[in-house]
C-alpha cells in the first residue's frame, strides 16, 4: 500500500508533511507526529510506519530526518534496541515433542529481567571491544555514574542478557519447518543512563527556547552545541552495545540448543539490525540524521526482522528501498493499547488462548504483552507492501520473555 495519509493542513509555518502508511493511528500518536513536523530541523517530511504509536515526545514507528540536530528522546533510552536472527539446519521433527525443557535452559543460561551474568569475566571477550569508549564514557560523563550501581560492572555484566518488557528470545519454525532462533534486545542499563542523561542534558541547553517547542521531550543539540559531539559518540558506542549485547545473546541461546538437540549448523548469515537508533544518511538531496524510532532500515535488497508479538507471525523481508520512508519500515506490530490497559483488559485466560502452541510463561507477570494489546502485524505488513518484501515467514514455537 502507498501512503494512507499526509499531515500538513492548518499548520504553523515552516511545518513539513508527515507522511503515514496506515489509517490506523491514535489521536495522541497523530499529535506528537504533527509536533515533531513542526521543528525548524526537520528536513523534507516526516515519515509514520504503519505500526506506528504514542510514544515519550517522539512517536513510536516514526522516521524522523534533522538536518544538523538531534532529538535525545526521539532516540529514546532504549538505544539500539533492535532484532538479531539465524536460521539453522535443523528442522521442526528434530525439536522435542516436550519444549518446557528446553525453554528452561535457555532462561538459565541467559539472564533475564533484572539479572546479569554474575561474573564480570563471564562475556570478557565481547566487553573487551567496547571496553575503551566504556572508560572514556566514563571519564567525560561522571554522572553516569551515579545512575548504575556499580556501573563499571554493569555495563559488562549485562553484555548477553535479554531485560525485560517486549524484550524476547525465541526458536521459531519457517513455511519449510526450518528452526530459527530470533531474539530482541537493546543497550540494557548503560544505554538507560545515556538516554535519561543526555536528555536532561538537551533540555537544559534549550531552557531558553523551550517556549518554541510543541513538546518538552522533543529537545535538541544542535551541530556546534557543547554536548553535541558527546552525545553523538555515546549514543553510537550505545548502539555498538546493543548490536554485541543481541551477539553475544545468540551465542548462548545457539549453545543451549548445541546441547539438547541433534547436531546442526547456522545455515543463513545472522541478521542483526537496531530499530531504536540514529546513523548518518543521506536523502533528497541533503546529508542528514535520520533517527528511527522503532522502525528499521530498509534499504534496496537489505534484509530486515519484523516481529509480531508472542503468539502471531513475524517475519523476514529484503527492502524495496522506497524513498518515501526514507528507506525504512516498521519494526514490529506496534502496540495497541498501553501495558496498564492490557492488565485490566485481559486475564491468563485469555493469554492462555492466545499464545497457544507456544511454549511460554503464561502467568500474570506478561499480560500486558499479550498479542491482544498488539496491532495486527498482517494488517502492518499488509501497509507496507510499497516498502519490503517478505523472504521468510516465521511462527514462534517458544518464546522467552523478561
Amino acid at each position: 500500500m502507498p501512503v494512507k495519509m499526509v499531515l500538513n493542513g492548518n499548520a504553523p509555518p515552516g511545518t513539513v508533511p508527515v507522511k503515514i502508511y496506515t489509517e490506523d493511528v491514535e489521536n495522541a500518536a497523530l499529535q506528537q507526529l504533527k509536533n515533531i513536523a513542526q521543528l525548524p530541523i526537520i528536513h523534507s517530511h516526516v515519515a509514520a510506519m504503519p505500526d506506528v504509536h504514542m510514544g515519550i515526545g517522539a512517536t513510536v514507528g516514526s522516521v524522523i530526518p534533522t538536518v544538523g540536530a538531534i532529538i535525545p528522546a526521539a532516540v529514546g533510552v532504549d538505544i539500539g534496541c533492535g532484532m538479531n536472527a539465524v536460521r539453522t539446519s535443523l528442522h521442526a521433527n528434530q525439536l522435542p515433542d516436550n519444549l518446557k525443557p528446553l525453554r528452561e535452559a535457555i532462561e538459565r543460561r541467559v539472564p533475564v529481567g533484572f539479572a546479569r551474568h554474575k561474573r564480570v569475566s563471564a562475556r570478557e571477550a565481547a566487553a573487551q571491544t567496547l571496553a575503551s569508549g566504556a572508560d572514556m564514557l566514563f571519564a567525560k560523563h561522571p554522572q553516569l555514574l551515579k545512575k548504575l550501581r556499580n556501573p563499571q560492572e554493569t555495563w559488562v555484566t549485562q553484555v548477553g542478557t535479554l531485560g525485560g518488557g517486549n524484550h524476547f528470545i525465541e526458536i521459531c519454525l519457517d513455511e519449510n519447518n526450518r528452526v530459527w532462533v530470533m531474539l530482541h534486545s537493546g543497550s540494557r542499563g548503560i544505554g538507560n543512563a545515556i538516554g535519561q542523561h543526555f536528555i536532561q542534558l538537551a533540555k537544559r541547553d534549550m531552557e531558553g527556547h523551550m517556549h518554541n517547542l510543541p513538546d518538552r521531550d522533543l529537545a535538541y543539540f544542535s551541530e556546534g552545541n557543547a554536548h553535541f559531539d558527546d552525545y553523538i559518540e555515546a549514543v553510537h558506542w550505545a548502539q555498538e552495545y546493543a548490536r554485541v549485547n543481541r551477539q553475544e545473546m545468540m551465542k548462548l541461546v545457539v549453545g543451549v540448543l548445541q546441547q539438547h538437540l541433534p547436531p546442526f549448523t547456522l545455515e543463513s548469515e545472522a541478521i542483526n539490525c537496531h530499530h531504536n537508533y540514529v546513523v548518518r544518511e543521506k536523502h533528497f538531496g541533503r546529508d542528514v540524521f535520520v533517527t528511527r524510532k522503532g522502525a528499521i532500515s530498509a534499504q534496496k535488497d537489505q534484509l530486515g526482522i519484523i516481529p509480531g508479538s508472542m503468539g502471531a507471525r513475524s517475519y523476514i523481508v529484503r527492502g524495496l528501498g522506497n524513498t518515501e520512508s526514507f528507506c525504512s519500515c516498521a519494526h514490529g506490530a506496534g502496540r495497541r493499547m498501553s501495558r496498564t490497559a492490557a492488565r485490566k483488559r485481559f486475564t491468563r485466560d485469555d493469554l492462555e488462548a492466545q499464545t497457544r502452541g507456544v511454549q511460554c510463561r503464561k502467568d500474570k507477570g506478561v499480560i500486558d504483552e499479550i498479542p491482544g494489546a498488539y496491532k495486527d502485524i498482517d494488517q502492518v505488513m499488509e501497509n507496507q507492501r510499497d516498502l519490503v518484501d517478505v523472504v521468510h515467514t516465521l511462527k514462534q514455537v517458544i518464546c522467552v520473555k523478561g
